[in-house]
């Protein structure tokens, strides 16, 4: 039988429609796996319509659960209802992945000040999608065919991350990207870990993290039996684990150190996957793109690879 998988449309106001309607009517896709598409089909239909996209086939099911009317959406702002509205279509998806009314869940691209504007505390799916499953190990692995990264913080300010990291949440992030590769990917993975400090701290010249926090993780890492290396300049280790081929992933101290490298290789294919859920959930690797929403020039190729890889994870299990 086909994987069956949830897409949540996105934010209204962003390409998340566009990407959607694109990737669930490719027939890469609809030979891959069966879809339940949930979001606002007045919305869908409406660009459907405006952008000339063919209306997805009766054998790819359309949840309705909001009331928007289109010609009230302003393209490229955010909106309290659009917030309330993106947040729903996410719940309903884990609820159906929860309940096993569907294999894996991919998520469309959501605008954090929209959904604060609606009340939502959470500065994105991550942590709204822990708090839904009651789960608190996870972590943010965003990946494609040559690269994947896992971030050991992740929406924090720069000035916070050295305070933010311990030898505990180090050796999880570790921990979670070695169980997530066994039992999804398949393989016994190659774990490189990027040091916070230039030169890798330079023995205490930049920096003392990599001796307080990041080795004592990674030797605790390895008494558990996981491959893992030394703190690595993080000014090689992409190209160590890109050209090299050397290790399997990159876990990285913060946001940025893990994601421009990523979206330079992976800017149109990369895809998000949250590590440690109940759950499998795969997301596009881009937000909301209000620039050129509702223009029609929306790439989904993003979306087209995150639904690639949540039926082939759902296929390991």
């Amino acid at each position: 039988m086909k994987t069956t998988v949830a897409i949540t449309m996105g934010d209204p106001a962003g390409i998340g429609p566009e990407v959607v309607l694109k990737a669930v009517t490719s027939s890469k896709v609809k030979r891959l796996c069966r879809l339940a598409v949930l979001g606002d089909e007045v919305v869908l239909r409406y660009l459907a319509r405006k952008m000339g996209i063919e209306w997805p086939a009766a054998d790819i099911r359309i949840i309705n659960l909001s009331s928007l009317n289109p010609e009230e959406i302003r393209p490229g702002r955010p909106d309290s209802a659009c917030g309330r509205a993106m947040m729903r279509y996410v719940e309903e998806a884990v609820l159906m992945a929860m309940d096993g009314d569907v294999d894996a869940m991919v998520t469309g691209p959501i605008n954090k000040e929209a959904i604060n504007r609606a009340g939502y505390k959470f500065p994105g799916h991550t942590e709204f999608m822990a708090d839904l499953t009651r789960t608190r190990d996870y972590a943010m692995m965003l990946g494609g065919k040559k690269l994947k990264v896992v971030l050991v913080t992740i929406h924090e300010s720069i000035k916070s991350v050295p305070g933010l990291l311990t030898i505990d949440n180090i050796y999880k992030t570790i921990q979670l990207t070695d169980g997530t590769f066994k039992k999804y990917f398949g393989l016994k993975p190659r774990i490189a870990v990027a040091a916070l400090n230039p030169h890798g701290g330079e023995k205490g010249l930049f920096g003392n993290e990599e001796k307080k926090v990041i080795v004592p993780a990674i030797k605790r890492a390895r008494r558990a039996g996981i491959e893992v290396s030394d703190p690595l300049p993080p000014d090689t280790v992409f190209y160590r684990t890109i050209e090299n081929k050397e290790y399997d992933v990159v876990v990285c101290m913060y946001h940025d150190q893990g994601l421009i490298p990523l979206k330079l290789i992976h800017f149109e294919d990369g895809v998000n996957v949250t590590l440690g859920l109940p759950i499998i959930r795969t997301s596009v690797a881009h937000g909301t793109a209000y620039d050129i929403a509702w223009k029609g020039v929306a790439s989904p190729k993003s979306m087209i690879a995150a639904i690639e890889m949540a039926v082939s994870m759902a296929k390991k299990v």
